[in-house]
């Protein structure tokens, strides 16, 4: 993975879903990542169809990515297949969701 890619990894790392303290990266919402030439390609999903905040998630990723130098131009593509379940979580994204009270 090259040294860009792995910051945009960590951008989005840093972009918290808006009701809950909780990473896109951590939630298992990122489905791929590209990036080539000052050009990042993202595949998301939800958690589920309907989001309320899908606008606010879509703008926020690009908003963490074009604030990386070298990035000049986001491309997010919202993808519901495979659909998203809870085995994507990392072990911090289920730690955060249990201490949320919810279980996973």
């Amino acid at each position: 993975m090259s040294p860009l890619t792995e910051r945009c990894w960590a951008a989005l790392a840093e972009v918290q879903d808006p009701e809950m303290p909780i990473s896109l990266v951590d939630l298992g919402l990122i489905y791929k990542l590209e990036v080539e030439e000052g050009l990042v390609k993202v595949e998301l999903t939800f958690t589920a169809m309907g989001c309320p905040a899908y606008e606010m998630i879509l703008e926020d990723v690009r908003a963490r990515l074009l604030a990386e130098p070298g990035i000049e131009h986001v491309l997010v593509k919202v993808v519901w297949d495979p659909p998203w379940s809870s085995e994507r979580l990392t072990p911090e994204g289920r730690e955060a969701l249990e201490m949320w009270g919810l279980a996973v």
